[in-house]
């Protein structure tokens, strides 16, 4: 599993700018959404190529031996 990292940085002019990494998908936008709303308007925003990416679904089967 990618580690997810959210990135700020402080423009001295007091825009903030935001970057996500290893986050697929929709997911981003979920991950993102309360944190900037308390940062306040967002301008701006760009998707990055994994926002275009089908998130990875991890499934795991476990075989019974009933005797």
């Amino acid at each position: 599993m990618p580690q997810k990292t959210i990135r700020f940085t402080i423009r001295p002019d007091g825009r903030v700018e935001e970057q996500v990494e290893g986050v697929a998908g929709e997911a981003c936008q979920q991950l993102t959404e309360q944190v900037e709303a308390a940062l306040g308007t967002v301008e701006r925003q760009e998707s990055t190529s994994e926002a275009f990416l089908k998130p990875e679904v991890q499934s795991q089967s476990l075989s019974a031996h009933l005797n």
